[in-house]
């Protein structure tokens, strides 16, 4: 059996998973309706709509299986995920890669799978709308392109969800997504005893910016401090805009030491971008730092709380 490697953007597939907020959530009678009409244009007894998590394929809809996730490392949506187009298997028995699969040599004995991989706008596919037979078969061309069509009805289902938990200027997570991706952050931590810290900013000065220059001139203030936040952070860290000119980010595995040095390595690279940035106003902002400790009960909604006053308070000592 052939297990499937990893996506060199797995750590920003992740990211994009998890803020989506919608791993083990109830079945929902949009994507219901979708694998309902694949089983019964196709053919075939299963079609699932399915996303890729760390460790397993959790299926957000899957009429004729009765299984809710499997693990990753046996999974063919793990395979179909690597590619953008059409990921087939006429006959699973005989493909090296898969016949001494257990989901083959056992329940629920798939022999046909075809899976479209489902892709958000930051090109992440996230899992596939895909089918499965216990018999071997091929699909022709207009089948082909009838799944890859269900499938776009799929990712317009996804960017349904996408959109209430991303902020649309900065493309960072919102308030909504911010929170979900922390707390499972924080879970981590918590089970990994490791440290956290949370960072809240606040742009000094923009209502300015927004008044002599303009509310255009004032989104791109907001989007280049979010450009900044990305360039100058971890991947593994969480970054989120809460509203209007507030951004917080949540730093894993980070003690008071790193937590400093970030922020050193946050106001460098803002100063860079004042170097060069040909702009008649500058980018300076207000930070309030809270600390989680592993063997804390504090939710993200206490270190906010806690993170935002400090920040308030830096903010009135550079007055």
């Amino acid at each position: 059996m052939l297990r499937p490697s990893m996506p060199e953007n797995e750590s920003e597939r992740m990211e994009t998973l998890r803020s989506l907020h919608i791993l083990d959530t109830p079945p929902e009678e949009r994507f219901d309706r979708l694998t309902r009409l694949a089983r019964r244009l196709f053919g075939v007894p299963i079609a699932a709509v399915t996303l890729v998590d760390s460790q397993r394929q959790w299926f957000k809809s899957h009429p004729g299986l009765d299984a809710s996730e499997t693990p990753r490392d046996v999974s063919f949506c793990g395979h179909a995920i690597l590619d953008s187009e059409l990921f087939l298997v006429n006959d699973a028995s005989l493909d090296v890669r898969f016949a001494d699969n257990p989901l083959v040599t056992g329940d629920p004995n798939i022999r046909f799978y075809a899976g479209y991989p489902l892709t958000v706008d930051n090109g992440c596919r996230l899992g596939t709308l895909c089918l499965i037979d216990v018999k071997p078969r091929a699909l022709d061309d207009e089948e082909r392109v009838l799944l890859r069509d269900l499938a776009r009805m799929a990712e317009q289902e996804i960017a349904a969800v996408q959109l209430a938990t991303t902020d649309e200027l900065t493309g960072l997570s919102n308030r909504r997504g911010f929170e979900a991706l922390a707390q499972h952050a924080i879970r981590l931590c918590k089970r990994e005893q490791k440290p956290a810290s949370l960072l809240f900013f606040d742009l000094n000065g923009f209502k300015q910016i927004n008044d002599v220059y303009g509310h255009a001139e004032g989104d791109r203030a907001l989007i280049a401090f979010a450009t900044v936040l990305r360039t100058a952070l971890r991947d593994s860290d969480v970054i989120g805009r809460l509203g209007g000119d507030e951004f917080v980010v949540l730093l894993t595995d980070s003690n008071e030491e790193g937590t400093m040095q970030t922020i050193d390595r946050l106001r460098h690279q803002l100063d860079l971008h004042n170097q060069s940035a040909q702009t008649p106003y500058q980018l300076h902002s207000s930070v309030g730092t809270a600390t989680y400790a592993p063997d804390s009960a504090q939710s993200i909604n206490d270190l906010l709380a806690q993170a935002d006053g400090a920040m308030y308070a830096n903010k009135r000592s550079q007055r």
